[in-house]
């Protein structure tokens, strides 16, 4: 069996086996049925560790042993591996899940937040700053501070983002609003979108050409993008200073007007 080694070494880390696993499976795939005689000769593997890795693959659900005598293996068709590799990691995801869950339950947990509120305690406000890094660190500290808004949202980004997420700003527009928080909303972009994504938001949105993205929560916290090259992880600040939100949202309000 002549294959690339480069080959041998993605399918190995696709499907997270050994040298020895990966080069057996893909000489039962070749061959179809063989015996450990005729495995070893294929994939090169020493004939006295072919036995311990068949045994690893049939547990593994690569392989199945035939009946009758000689003893002989089918390899399992990638497909069906990928399948069940898929439904593994579903069954991994839903029970972690569960785990996190009953953790907010523990007495741990309550400590937890007991060490936060009380460490936080004699930091000032102004003083609280983070540079976050990456779309789903961003995302969640960003949904964190908009599920504490009270009063005022102030939104400015571009309208193809804010179309590629629709969803995701479908549901918190629609949460601010059921909670009577002020939402104004300015995009830069297509006139043509920016009319369409008004229409599907029921909001009143301001087109603007301000390069930038940001948002501002109850003029006491604000979240921007830092722009670098679309190539690398994104990158955000974020400030609870009351003094810089503030200014931050009358410097936008004096751009939204002077459209």
């Amino acid at each position: 069996m002549i294959v690339k080694k480069h080959l041998i070494n993605k399918i190995k880390d696709y499907f997270d086996l050994n040298m020895y696993e990966t080069k057996v499976w893909l000489a039962l795939l070749s061959k179809g049925i063989a015996s450990a005689g005729e495995i070893s000769t294929i994939s090169g593997v020493p004939r006295s560790r072919t036995y311990d890795v068949l045994e690893s693959l049939e547990k593994k659900g690569f392989a199945i042993e035939k009946l009758g005598k000689p003893i002989k293996y089918l390899g399992v068709k990638p497909e069906a591996i990928l399948e069940k590799l898929k439904n593994n990691v579903k069954k991994d995801a839903d029970t972690r899940i569960k785990e996190l869950l009953k953790i907010k339950a523990t007495d741990e947990f309550d400590r937890l937040q007991d060490l936060y509120q009380k460490g936080l305690s004699p930091v000032k406000r102004e003083d609280v700053s983070a540079s976050l890094r990456g779309k789903s660190n961003i995302s969640n500290h960003l949904r964190e501070i908009l599920q504490d808004a009270e009063k005022e949202v102030i939104v400015c980004t571009n309208a193809s983002e804010l179309a590629s997420k629709f969803k995701l700003f479908e549901k918190t527009f629609e949460r601010l609003r059921k909670n009577d928080i002020e939402v104004k909303l300015a995009l830069s972009g297509e006139e043509k979108l920016i009319k369409q994504l008004s229409k599907k938001l029921d909001l009143k949105i301001k087109k603007v050409d301000i390069d930038a993205k940001f948002f501002i929560v109850d003029r006491n916290e604000i979240l921007f993008y830092l722009f670098k090259d679309p190539k690398q992880e994104d990158v955000a600040i974020w400030l609870n200073s009351d003094f810089f939100s503030e200014a931050f949202a009358d410097l936008f309000e004096i751009a939204v007007k002077g459209e």
